[in-house]
């Protein structure tokens, strides 16, 4: 019997559609969005009997030749039936399908009047004009009816396969490209700027010259690698979870466990928002939704063995619904290996006694996802001693310009190169965790560290000291970091403690991370207001799934975490779940160019009290293998 937590398969893909094919108001001019499974209810999956009999229901979207925000059908693939098909509200339409985006590439360069503002520019040539589509951020042109959807394509010169497009933008010339009509609505066109002459390849076959290869890293397993995978159910060094991947999510942990302990039911990246600060009439616009709009899953490219994971390598693939109706593996969507971490705990005892050390070794899960110019590296890190890491990377190509000096502004638009400017901007990721310690109700607790006044107990103003809130209702838990107090929050469950009586639970340490630098209450903060705040906290709500709201094509905010929160529901002691964003604000540089080195953000999480005492106090030493230094015989 198949568990309801197992991915998608090919097979199921296409059954669905056939199955939606059937229904009676179906339209052969529609363009699918999405597949998705719908999760059980949580309390179903909590208790699975050996013989579990759960429906097997999915989710479609997608739009089609009704002018209203798309449509959403739930297919029972148990009893092969259509269970509901529910139209979606213009104000908050379903996710972009890559048919529409195509079909806005078409529509743009099919235009005469596109063709024409490209020949100002010296280019006649469209099967050179390379074209990125991106949403508006919630800035709507007056040109486009409310209700309708949209999308903004800008373009770039790409004359052969080896080109870094990027290098060449075309300036001044942004499309306004109505899907509901399929129609070019209106063209800005803010003045010609001079085409940049430099091609910025990248690839190892234009470099100059190549430094000397560095003395290989052999990382091997012998014995073969320490997990073990069943379907999509992993298990390593006491750990145990479900891996699958989502169309908008990308990679999805479900059941985290730890020696048959709970910790988490289900973690994922909830979204993501990328808000440019720039003047520059073709980047002051932008704030894209990668996850909601365009689907972080969806563009979860294959990983390369050896050069994106290194040792005795797991791939997981993922199965997606493609626009026209048929399905499509992502091979090596998902790369799970084990890594030499360092030290895990060592100390030297100076009176006689011995040097013990012991290593440290993490587990790995991870995707790289590519939405347009940005790649975005997805990475869980499980730790023998129960810590829960995330971590992502930026990498990929920063967001450019023509250097225009009649327009630069130095603090918002940043020289990578002699030609080129990249916009200020930033990356604020929301991270749901939806949690489960121990298996009961939990509790959100904040602490802060505080200095102790000078007195009589401290009378040399030396003492500090751990302050902890509790965090009772949703308005309470909307907080932010604080670096000078050494903020951190901890979940916990009141009604099980260890030895010392202390409640288990999990620390939450944030990184040194911003919120949403524009205005709140502009477009961007309303459309994306998970961006306002570090963290947030609401009681589980099976359909809560999304920071900024399930639907996000065209809203102002419908369905996000100011709604979701708006009731400032009692958290006190409750079904869990908390919403970290966090992110970087990206100042770019010339080093960021033409390719972006990784740049890192993330959180960590600790457990408190979960354990008795240090759970890696019993690792057997480890001091052999095959190292070798210039000491070895």
């Amino acid at each position: 019997m198949i568990h309801p937590l197992e991915q998608i398969t090919l097979e199921e893909i296409s059954r669905a559609v056939e199955l939606f094919k059937s229904w009676d108001d179906f339209d052969e001019k529609t363009l699918y969005s999405s597949l998705s499974l719908v999760e059980p209810e949580k309390k179903l999956l909590k208790n699975l009997s050996d013989n579990h009999d759960v429906p097997r229901v999915v989710k479609i979207l997608g739009v089609d030749s009704v002018q209203d925000g798309g449509f959403e059908a739930l297919i029972d693939l148990s009893k092969n039936k259509i269970l509901e098909v529910k139209r979606i509200s213009t104000a908050a339409q379903v996710q972009y399908s890559i048919g529409e985006i195509w079909e806005a590439m078409q529509l743009t360069t099919g235009s005469q009047e596109f063709q024409e503002v490209m020949a100002k520019r010296g280019i006649t040539d469209m099967d050179s004009v390379s074209l990125d589509p991106w949403p508006g951020g919630g800035i709507r042109h007056e040109s486009i009816p409310e209700g309708h959807r949209s999308i903004k394509t800008v373009a770039f010169i790409k004359e052969n396969l080896s080109d870094n497009k990027y290098a060449k933008p075309v300036n001044g010339v942004i499309v306004h490209v109505d899907l509901t009509l399929k129609k070019v609505a209106h063209i800005e066109d803010h003045g010609v700027v001079p085409l940049p002459k430099q091609q910025a390849r990248y690839s190892a076959d234009y470099q100059t010259s190549l430094r000397e290869q560095p003395k290989e890293i052999d990382i091997t397993q012998p014995n073969g690698p320490g997990f073990t995978i069943n379907g999509n159910l992993l298990s390593w060094e006491g750990w145990q979870l479900r891996i699958s991947v989502t169309p908008f999510e990308g990679p999805v942990l479900h059941q985290i466990s730890l020696n048959e302990r709970e910790i988490l039911h289900r973690a994922s990246l909830s979204d993501m928002v990328v808000p440019y600060g720039s003047a520059d009439p073709m980047q002051s616009w932008k704030a894209v939704h990668d996850g909601s709009e365009y689907g972080m899953g969806f563009l979860v490219k294959p990983l390369k063995l050896g050069c994106d994971c290194l040792g005795e390598i797991y791939y997981m693939d993922a199965n997606f619904l493609l626009f026209d109706g048929t399905a499509r593996t992502t091979e090596s969507a998902v790369c799970i290996h084990e890594e030499d971490y360092g030290t895990q705990w060592k100390h030297n005892d100076d009176h006689g006694g011995e040097n013990e050390v012991r290593r440290s070794r993490r587990l790995v899960i991870s995707s790289f996802c590519t939405v347009g110019n940005y790649d975005y590296g997805l990475f869980w890190y499980l730790y023998l001693d129960g810590n829960i890491e995330f971590e992502a990377k930026l990498t990929g190509i920063v967001g450019v310009s023509s250097y225009d000096k009649r327009i630069h502004n130095q603090q918002q638009d940043l020289r990578v190169s002699e030609e080129l400017v990249s916009p200020i901007h930033q990356h604020l990721f929301c991270i749901r965790l939806d949690w489960d310690i121990d298996g009961g109700k939990n509790q959100l607790l904040e602490t802060n560290v505080e200095t102790v006044p000078v007195g009589e107990n401290n009378p040399n103003g030396t003492q500090f000291k751990a302050v902890s809130r509790h965090l009772k209702t949703e308005s309470d838990a909307k907080r932010n970091i604080s670096p000078f107090s050494s903020r951190t929050w901890k979940v916990i469950n009141s009604n099980k403690r260890n030895s010392l009586g202390l409640p288990s639970g999990y620390k939450f340490i944030p990184g040194n991370t911003p919120v949403l630098l524009q205005q709140h209450d502009s477009p961007v903060a309303q459309r994306a207001s998970f961006s306002k705040h570090n963290l947030w906290a609401t009681p589980f709500k099976d359909n809560e799934l999304f920071a900024a709201g399930p639907y996000t094509v065209m809203h102002n905010g419908e369905g996000g975490l100011d709604e979701i929160t708006s009731s400032d529901r009692d958290i006190e002691e409750c079904d869990l779940v908390t919403w970290h964003t966090f992110g970087v604000t990206h100042v770019p540089r010339p080093e960021d160019w033409p390719v972006m080195p990784v740049e890192y953000c993330g959180f960590l999480l600790m457990p408190v009290a979960f354990f008795e005492e240090n759970p890696t106090i019993n690792l057997p030493p480890s001091c052999k293998g095959k190292s070798k230094s210039n000491k070895t015989t």
